[in-house]
């Protein structure tokens, strides 16, 4: 590996004199700066990011802990953080949770010795589930920033990135109302998470405030083992009157649509459907599927935005949730 001290030897230099001219320093004429750099690109000379960290005490890296890859949403929103990192002259070291608590536990283990700046995650499933924090509370003992985004834990005091869930649910189911609709279904696989309760509770608000609708709520909750185009299909003969669909994660909406258009049912005169999804599953609808926009660049782009203040004032102790704005997208579902 190439040198300071080595490419300062070469152009009869001082080894200061190559530091400064790599940082483009004022104090050294352009000519020399030009040599320094066209040597250092020849001999494939790259700093040495160790020795940069320990005498910086910084990294410049960041610990990504996502639950699930394979989901648009996670992967999306991990594309947003990498871009924008990389914008702010930071490397990211993603992790997989896979959902599990112990995945969970291992990654914060694993990149808390020193690794990284920082922890930027979404909390997995399990780990809501059991509501067992006590990881990454740890974390935060060690004074080690944590940004969590879209799963929170609202005891853990450190900055947050969410979306109004509850907002954006309350807002499609009154839609719904508007056109109205007097069987509104709610359907969930996510409903054990701080979202999916969020969302439950923003349609079941809408309908509790409305005077008319005289029917009551109807939960379809879709669990892990169950097969959920047996679940949609048996929605379908249980609730034979249902005019309203609002779907909670971002597949039931699209396999609702297609079951419905099946059965015969006319979209969207006799039935409307809205998903909680991002823009990738309009491929597959016809027609276009209502959904409400998470707008998951910038969440992404929001948690690194909260790290990179949250390291420059480190001694700060107020932590902030900054809320991204859903939109309701209407296409052809809805009225």
């Amino acid at each position: 590996m190439v040198t300071l001290k080595q490419l300062a030897e070469q152009l009869n230099v001082s080894v200061s004199t190559v530091s400064k001219a790599l940082h483009n320093s004022e104090e050294i004429s352009k000519d020399t700066i030009q040599r320094v750099k066209e040597l250092a690109k020849h001999l494939n000379y790259q700093p040495n990011r160790m020795a940069l960290s320990l005498k910086s005490n910084k990294t410049k890296t960041l610990g990504v802990i996502i639950p699930n890859v394979l989901n648009h949403f996670f992967a999306k929103a991990l594309y947003a953080i990498e871009m924008e990192a990389t914008k702010q002259g930071y490397n990211i070291i993603t992790c997989l949770s896979n959902e599990l608590l112990s995945k969970e536990k291992e990654s914060l283990l694993l990149l808390s010795n020193g690794s990284v700046d920082g922890f930027i995650m979404s909390i997995a499933e399990e780990t809501q589930v059991e509501n067992n924090m006590e990881h990454i509370s740890a974390i935060l003992n060690k004074d080690i920033p944590v940004v969590l985004f879209d799963r929170v834990a609202e005891d853990l005091d450190c900055d947050k990135v969410i979306i109004d869930d509850f907002g954006a649910s309350y807002e499609a189911t009154k839609h719904l109302l508007k056109e109205g609709r007097k069987h509104i279904v709610h359907i969930s696989d996510i409903d054990e998470l701080s979202v999916g309760k969020l969302r439950k509770n923003g349609y079941l608000k809408a309908i509790e405030e409305d005077a008319n609708y005289k029917n009551d709520p109807i939960f379809i909750n879709i669990g892990k083992e169950d097969d959920l185009e047996v679940v949609i299909d048996d929605l379908f003969k249980s609730h034979k009157n249902v005019d309203g669909i609002i779907s909670s994660d971002n597949t039931s909406g699209v396999v609702a649509q297609h079951k419905a258009l099946k059965l015969g049912y006319n979209i969207p005169e006799k039935l409307s459907i809205i998903g909680f999804s991002d823009d990738n599953v309009l491929a597959f609808t016809d027609p276009k599927l209502s959904t409400i926009s998470q707008h998951t660049m910038d969440i992404g782009k929001a948690t690194v935005e909260l790290m990179i203040e949250r390291l420059n004032q480190k001694n700060s102790t107020k932590h902030e949730t900054k809320t991204i704005k859903t939109k309701l997208i209407l296409r052809g579902t809805t009225k």
